[in-house]
């Protein structure tokens, strides 16, 4: 699965960088592959942003019904990615 999305910031402890799996992709995701997965529904995935790629979950999120996917510093570091950029990510789960 491929997409395009903006990288936004959690303010809260930590100040996580995730990027929200538009909603007809989460739908996808949970129609193939259930609703209630272990550890709060997440879904194991590796992620390929900008050619590199990371196995990471996805896990799912209240406010938009769909999958937030977070990103590592270490891979926002190496592609000079920030909050408001706009990237390609594929997708794939790990089965």
């Amino acid at each position: 699965m491929e997409f395009e999305a903006e990288i936004w910031k959690y303010e809260g402890p930590g100040g996580w960088h995730f990027v929200t799996v538009p909603g007809d992709i989460g739908f996808q995701i949970k129609a193939e592959n259930g609703f209630d997965g272990p550890g709060w529904g997440m879904i194991k995935v590796r992620a390929t942003v900008q050619g590199a790629s990371v196995e990471t979950s996805i896990f799912p999120d209240k406010t938009s019904g769909s999958y937030l996917l977070p990103l590592k510093a270490s891979l926002r570091k190496a592609a000079r990615l920030a909050a408001g950029d706009t990237i390609r990510v594929r997708l794939n789960i790990i089965a």
